[in-house]
């Protein structure tokens, strides 16, 4: 709702688009205070990270399409 907000507003966005902005807030608090998602994101950090010096390659990092 936010990337919307933002792509429809242009500008006007800081604005316009406050409410849609703190839900975003809300919702990306939610993820970081919760210590199951954090140890998730860990655990696959020290992955990529054990991988790339072992093989000197980088993984490309996934892409996420968007809700919108």
């Amino acid at each position: 709702a936010f990337t919307k907000c933002c792509q429809e507003t242009g500008l006007l966005m800081v604005v316009k688009c406050r409410k849609e902005n703190t839900a975003l807030k809300d919702c990306l608090v939610g993820y970081y205070s919760d210590p199951l998602f954090y140890e998730e994101c860990k655990t696959e950090y020290l992955k990529q990270r054990e991988e790339y010096r072992a093989t000197g390659i980088k993984k490309k990092r996934q892409k996420f399409t968007s809700n919108v």
